[in-house]
């Protein structure tokens, strides 16, 4: 099992960047750079990648709406060749409130677009031919009777380092995590529960692995959460810090009826807890909201506590198939992140 992150840079991107640079060293394997609506997540893995040496940096996510299916494969094999093949995409479809209110465009057939983009982006980097796809939502080059008409096949002029990056696809429905499965090298899920990860997924990542190439490995899986080690209610106290995070995922992230984060708290059996903090937070009543999610779910969903029972959670990951356990150190009781990483090392 290798160490991932995911970078949070609220108190400010070179900071954080320093602190990936001090994780690296304590022995982190792969950052991952979100993309929601703020900076582009592009530029800061190009500025990450300058001030890292060995850690593997990840898209997530770039979302599929957002760029062309090229641009994508482009932007990977250029990220790859910076990180001397350091680089993982992630991709995901994000939801209609961002693509649509944000990006201004039509948040329709995810599913088929990843598909297609993946398919489409390792046709890129095999470089083996000039590049011609024709599918339900893109076509390359573009079919005559479509433009100018002077469209013609062409082949990536740059030289990929790798003909075949590591592509991940975060998804949480059933028919999302089969295709995920089916196609990708890596699967991103949020607020992963590995005791009940079989229960609610099992029979997607059955269907979709029955259907994978076997050439492409093992499906990879990074989930986790909170990390904290050390005994006392000052440690265990910190999964805390996650409880309005779920909150605003399982309460606001998407419209009544299209929360995927809402349906998932569901399907892990806290229906009620699920129904109350969605209506709690859409009522902007925010601090009920957070107050209303169970601690069972912060607990199942974090590492924090003594080396035992962190082991124990490890192991338990280790279980439902996570390849790459992904912590967000908190320093507390004297320890630092770094100190934090490098225990955890001890214990996979």
């Amino acid at each position: 099992m290798k160490i991932s992150t995911m970078l949070g840079y609220a108190g400010g991107f070179r900071r954080a960047v320093e602190e990936v640079a001090e994780l690296e060293r304590a022995g982190l394997d792969l950052v991952w750079v979100p993309e929601a609506y703020g900076f582009d997540g592009v530029s800061l893995m190009g500025y990450l990648a300058a001030r890292t040496e060995r850690v593997e940096i990840g898209s997530g996510i770039l979302p599929i709406y957002t760029r062309t299916p090229t641009l994508i494969a482009m932007t990977a094999a250029g990220l790859d060749h910076l990180t001397s093949g350091r680089f993982h995409l992630g991709l995901g479809a994000s939801g209609p409130q961002v693509i649509e209110g944000f990006h201004g465009v039509p948040y329709d057939d995810p599913l088929g677009r990843t598909r297609e983009i993946v398919e489409i982006c390792r046709a890129v980097w095999r470089r083996e031919a000039p590049l011609e796809h024709v599918g339900k939502h893109y076509a390359v080059p573009l079919p005559e009777g479509r433009g100018t008409g002077l469209a013609k096949p062409l082949k990536i002029i740059a030289h990929p380092d790798r003909p075949a990056i590591p592509v991940w696809v975060a998804a949480l429905g059933e028919r999302n995590v089969a295709l995920t499965a089916e196609v990708a090298d890596g699967w991103m899920p949020i607020l992963f529960i590995p005791e009940k990860a079989r229960e609610v997924w099992g029979g997607a990542l059955d269907a979709g692995r029955a259907r994978r190439d076997p050439a492409l490995g093992p499906l990879m899986v990074t989930a986790g959460g909170l990390l904290a080690i050390g005994e006392g209610p000052e440690v265990t106290s910190v999964r805390e810090l996650a409880r309005s995070m779920v909150a605003l995922y399982v309460g606001g992230m998407g419209a009544r009826g299209k929360n995927f984060y809402n349906e998932l708290t569901v399907r892990y059996g806290f229906a009620d807890a699920a129904a109350t903090i969605q209506d709690l937070y859409l009522a902007g009543r925010k601090a009920e909201a957070e107050a209303a999610v169970p601690d069972e779910m912060l607990e199942l969903t974090t590492l924090c506590g003594p080396a035992g029972y962190v082991a124990e959670r490890v192991a338990a990951f280790a279980e439902a198939g996570v390849t790459h356990l992904q912590v967000h150190p908190v320093p507390v009781a004297g320890r630092s992140a770094a100190s934090l990483v490098e225990e955890l090392g001890t214990l996979l």
